[in-house]
């Protein structure tokens, strides 16, 4: 079995936004009830239904969020990375999980105790308004993926999809020229999370290659003109 060089869980959590303002005491509470999980590549996290005893947060790597039907097909949910978290909700309602979880990458997570999460709701109502928030963002999002299975078609999805994975920081996102972006995960995975088939992303990759809209380079997708691609996104 692999062993891990231990790490400063304390130290990580001050630099989650959800815990900003918290005292070192409280942060040192919630540490102690804090325990990391180191998961390989493909390694499954938890399975639908198991309990759900606090919730999680990713230091590093790419965790996906999934169900399987009857029929055996898979449905990404959500695809998350480094300071994500997940599960608050569920812990709340003391409810089971309702998807299951794998990591994509090797990554690092580190797993909130329930317990100790109730306890500091209790003193600090700051971090219950922040749990709130972020819970509401969660959701905000998940009506726009709603929204957008329902009235979107599946070029307008997978084009509004690579526009949002634009970097932000990048001289050549602001100019729109020549911008290129790497997709997070493999095609398949993000086909699902936009509700649509592997055979009709690609077809539909393909459509956008011809208008000469994009050029595919494995997960690397160069676009020549941002401009022109969001004039497709209709």
């Amino acid at each position: 079995m692999q062993s891990h060089p231990p790490i400063n869980i304390e130290a990580l959590l001050t630099h989650v936004p959800l815990f900003n303002g918290l005292a070192p005491e409280e942060i040192g509470r919630i540490a102690r009830a804090t325990r990391e999980i180191h998961a390989g590549k493909g390694d499954i996290l938890f399975h639908k239904g198991d309990p759900c005893n606090g919730f999680h947060l990713i230091v590093y790597g790419q965790v996906k969020l999934a169900f399987t039907s009857a029929q055996g097909t898979e449905k990404v949910v959500e695809i998350l990375s480094q300071g994500n978290s997940f599960g608050e909700a569920l812990m709340f309602m003391e409810k089971p999980y309702i998807v299951f979880a794998q990591a994509l990458t090797d990554s690092l997570l580190l797993h909130v105790s329930k317990a100790a999460i109730f306890e500091e709701l209790q003193r600090d109502h700051n971090l219950c308004r922040k749990m709130l928030a972020g819970m509401a963002m969660r959701l905000h999002q998940l009506m726009s993926d709603v929204e957008s299975y329902s009235l979107h078609s599946g070029k307008q999805r997978i084009i509004g999809y690579l526009l949002r994975e634009l970097p932000d920081d990048e001289p050549e996102s602001i100019n729109g020229i020549n911008v290129t972006i790497t997709l997070p995960t493999n095609k398949g995975v993000i086909a699902s999370r936009l509700n649509l088939t592997q055979e009709h992303f690609s077809r539909i990759l393909h459509e956008l290659i011809d208008l000469g809209l994009i050029v595919v380079e494995g997960r690397k997708i160069h676009i020549p003109s941002v401009a022109r691609l969001r004039m497709h996104e209709g």
